[in-house]
């Protein structure tokens, strides 16, 4: 049997294949409240027969977002709002369903990216101030971002906590805490990013520790029913910046905190960021992760082809792969990848009639009667 239609247990949570799909941000909330649109894109990608849908980035706090338009978890409006959304799409799929919480620290303040992604001033009418760990900018010409002092830095745990916790209420199966592109968490992580000679600032296990205070407070705030993981970049892509043994030194102390799975990406933290795209340009940190830690890894960046991702899990590289924009073009990648690799694959049986004659059994517990 191939090995990415091969069930995982990343902690309690047990996926019946090896796809996972991404976080993505939509851009398409309204004061941080899901909309139509999210019930239309969530409700396609539950049908895609993948293990694991990870909601998009959704931020802690109103400062949190990446954009005005981001998706939210602060308040009962977005809590309510996400809640008729999951309602919606579960009565169609039980495809476990996890949340990406973030926040965006500096990135924050950003126009969509359709709209150009460039930072909107805090004076602006849809602006603000963003915060950090430090007062640097994150590109040339950007306003500076608020130092977090201690009530801050105590202000953003208590926004994780808080997320975590309507997460678990809105029925979501796991939780993501986004460390990674360069958002808040990775900020205080990088050197590039992070000036402080205060206890979270300056050498590597200073850096570490306030990104572990957050993993640490989410994992107590929630049951032992959710499961909780970290999304990571691996590298800044830039001299001098984060780097692999770091990404150890972090994965190996989440592990200790009982962290289930670690996601591995890459960059984000810096636009002088020098990254050499290729298929599977990532996979090389997840193996080195998955070889190092001990832990479910799953690898991300162009895996495209259900060969490619079934050759990464036959190498012992991850033990999952996550898709992105891939799925996006092709919302049945894993009903093609199934075909492909002589797998089964989960699909709702208002689909079963399309399945092609040459893969007579490839949807699983298919029954038609015909009149």
């Amino acid at each position: 049997m191939s090995i990415l239609f091969r069930s995982l247990a990343l902690g309690q949570l047990r996926l019946e294949n090896r796809i996972i799909i991404a976080p993505m941000c939509q851009y398409s909330a309204i004061d941080g409240n899901a909309q139509d649109w999210h019930t239309i894109h969530l409700g396609s990608l539950v049908l895609s027969g993948a293990g694991l849908l990870i909601l998009e980035a959704t931020a802690v706090s109103p400062e949190g977002r990446i954009s005005p338009t981001d998706l939210g978890l602060y308040s009962n409006n977005n809590e309510q709002a996400l809640k008729r959304v999951l309602d919606a799409v579960r009565k169609y799929s039980d495809m476990p369903l996890a949340i990406q919480l973030s926040h965006a620290g500096r990135k924050g303040s950003s126009h969509a990216p359709w709209d150009g992604g460039a930072q909107i001033a805090p004076n602006a009418p849809t602006g603000w101030k963003t915060v950090a760990p430090s007062s640097a900018p994150h590109a040339e010409g950007d306003d500076a971002p608020r130092a977090l002092d201690k009530t801050g830095l105590s202000k953003v745990k208590n926004d994780f906590v808080l997320a975590a916790q309507r997460a678990e209420r809105s029925g979501l199966d796991g939780i993501e805490i986004h460390m990674a592109h360069g958002y808040l968490l990775h900020q205080f992580l990088s050197p590039l990013s992070n000036h402080r000679t205060d206890e979270y600032g300056g050498n590597l296990e200073n850096r570490l520790r306030f990104p572990i205070e957050i993993f640490e407070a989410v994992k107590a705030a929630v049951s032992e029913a959710m499961t909780v993981w970290v999304r990571i970049s691996a590298t800044d892509w830039v001299p001098g910046g984060w780097d692999i043994d770091g990404a150890l030194a972090l994965s190996k102390a989440l592990k200790e905190r009982g962290c289930a799975a670690i996601h591995v990406s890459s960059g984000g933290v810096s636009p002088k960021q020098e990254i050499k795209l290729a298929p599977g340009y990532q996979v090389s940190f997840a193996e080195r992760l998955k070889t190092e830690i001990g832990l479910p890894i799953i690898a991300v960046g162009l895996i495209t082809e259900a060969a490619q991702a079934e050759d990464i899990l036959q190498k012992g590289q991850a033990d999952a792969v996550a898709l992105a924009r891939g799925i996006l073009y092709n919302p049945r990648w894993p009903w093609h990848a199934a075909a492909q690799l002589g797998a089964q694959v989960n699909v709702p049986k208002q689909y079963w009639r399309c399945q092609p004659s040459e893969f007579r059994n490839l949807f699983k517990d298919m029954e038609i009667g015909q009149r």
